[in-house]
């Protein structure tokens, strides 16, 4: 039998349509789900990932798309609304972790991303606002068990790019299985 292919997810292009292709190459972009405490940065960064305009918008309640999922603050801060998160952080391919730059608490506990079979990376937000305190937000992640951490200022854009290309990195065992064919 053989194996099922994944569905290809197209990338937005920033020119108000959707798009196969970066420049020459074809491009998938591996699902996201986006998770933190409230006013973490969340929605905007989903914003600037599919350069969409930068507003506030308060998320009441879980997003889903072909390429992102953006959670509210509420279910990462309250025990019983945890457990959707774990649910959908099974339909996504990345667990990304946010941290405002300028948290003054994490909520986080150490080694927490071996509870989760996907790729967790970490995200610190707000990295140019005057109290940001990239370290401590670096060491939170770090002790959580994000091995990939990438620093992003939505409102500008700084940092974007480079987490769009590791969305866009195939995994090591898509890259195997192309090899072999």
């Amino acid at each position: 039998i053989p194996m099922m292919q994944r569905k290809r997810r197209w990338i937005w292009s920033g020119s108000g349509k959707c798009s196969g292709h970066i420049g020459s190459k074809a491009a998938y972009m591996k699902k996201l789900i986006l998770m933190g405490r409230s006013e973490s940065g969340k929605t905007t960064l989903k914003q600037a990932l599919l350069r969409e305009k930068i507003q506030y918008c308060k998320t009441q309640y879980i997003h889903y798309d072909d390429l992102l999922i953006d959670t509210p603050g509420e279910y990462a801060q309250t025990h019983r609304l945890g457990y959707a998160l774990a649910l959908y952080a099974y339909e996504a391919d990345v667990v990304g972790l946010l941290v405002a730059a300028t948290e003054s608490y994490t909520l986080f506990p150490p080694n927490i991303t071996c509870m989760v079979n996907r790729d967790v990376i970490g995200i610190v937000t707000k990295i140019n606002e005057p109290k940001a305190n990239l370290p401590l937000a670096r060491l939170w992640l770090r002790n959580a068990g994000c091995r990939d951490i990438f620093f992003v200022d939505s409102t500008t854009g700084e940092g974007v790019d480079g987490l769009l290309e590791y969305l866009n990195r195939p995994k090591k065992s898509e890259e195997n299985a192309t090899e072999k064919h």
